[in-house]
């Protein structure tokens, strides 16, 4: 448990003692005390419930983050995969095609012409 939370519990539960207290013993000064230990504790809990609150939001942006930074490097590396692949798969039509024209032009020129 956050420590704030369990302080601002632990001065609500004081502030009700003293409250009561006072009240039994008809001291205002007390009574009034145990009521601003009250008050005081129900602001602590509050506050220690924002900042827990504060800090899952802080976990889950920092848990996407990391999860979407992991799928943006996955996805760049598929990318450059796929570039390369189409790149030299590219040179390697270019290629054959050059070489398949080349041996064409070979054979017209073995060709006795009329």
């Amino acid at each position: 448990m956050n420590p704030t939370i369990a302080a601002g519990k632990f001065d609500q539960f004081k502030g009700k003692a003293k409250q009561s207290i006072g009240e039994a013993l008809g001291n205002d000064k007390l009574a009034d005390s145990g009521a601003v230990d009250q008050v005081k504790g129900a602001a602590k809990e509050a506050w220690g419930n924002a900042k827990d609150a504060i800090q899952s939001i802080a976990d889950s942006v920092k848990t996407c983050a990391s999860s979407d930074a992991a799928e943006a490097t996955q996805n760049a590396a598929n990318t450059s995969h796929d570039i390369r692949a189409r790149l030299t798969s590219t040179a390697q039509n270019v290629k054959d095609t050059v070489c398949a024209k080349a041996q064409q032009i070979q054979r017209d020129l073995q060709r006795p012409t009329l």
